[in-house]
C-alpha cells in the first residue's frame, strides 16, 4: 500500500477558510494522543529549526495552552488558546492565536478519520475572522511549517 506523506492545504479565493489534509501510517488514537499529550506535542510542533516550550496545555474541552518556540539566534514566537471540543479520538476544536499578532483569532477544527491497514486521515479547518487574515497566515509560511511539522509527527509516531 503506498501512504500520501502530502500536507495538502487548500484556500479558495474570497473564503476565510484554510483546510488542511494529511494521512499517517498510525491509527487515530495515537494521531490524537500525539496533539493532546503536551509532552508528544512538543517535539513535532512547527519547523525543525525551533525547540518547543510548553507552558501549560489543558487539553480537555474548556482547557486552555500556551506555548513558545525559540530559536538558535535566541527568537522567541508565543502561541496561545483554548481548547472548545476534545472528543478522543476523532476530534478536537480549539482556538490559536500568534502573540505576535494579538486579536488575529483563528478556530481550528480537526477531525481524525481510521483508514485501512492501521492508518488515519487528519483533515483541519481553519476559520480566520477574514480573508486578509487568512491570507496573512498563509503568506507568514504556514503550510511549509505544518508541513515540516506533521513530517517531524511521522517521527514520533514511529518511534512510539
Amino acid at each position: 500500500m503506498t501512504t500520501t506523506k502530502t500536507t495538502a492545504v487548500s484556500a479558495e479565493p474570497g473564503l476565510p477558510f484554510i483546510t488542511v489534509t494529511r494521512e499517517f501510517d498510525a491509527p487515530a488514537d495515537r494521531v490524537f494522543r500525539a496533539h493532546t499529550d503536551p509532552e508528544l506535542f512538543a517535539q513535532w510542533v512547527g519547523p525543525r529549526k525551533y525547540v518547543t516550550t510548553i507552558d501549560y496545555y489543558d487539553a480537555r474541552s474548556g482547557g486552555a495552552y500556551r506555548f513558545s518556540q525559540s530559536d538558535t539566534e535566541g527568537n522567541s514566537f508565543g502561541f496561545h488558546g483554548s481548547f472548545h471540543e476534545i472528543t478522543a479520538p476523532q476530534r478536537m476544536v480549539q482556538t490559536f492565536e500568534f502573540e505576535g499578532a494579538p486579536g488575529h483569532v483563528q478556530l481550528d477544527a480537526a477531525s481524525l478519520e481510521d483508514l485501512d491497514g492501521g492508518r488515519c486521515r487528519l483533515t483541519v479547518r481553519s476559520s480566520f475572522q477574514s480573508v486578509e487574515a487568512r491570507d496573512a497566515m498563509l503568506a507568514a509560511g504556514m503550510a511549509d511549517g505544518m508541513s515540516e511539522g506533521y513530517e517531524r509527527l511521522d517521527e514520533v509516531l514511529a518511534r512510539d
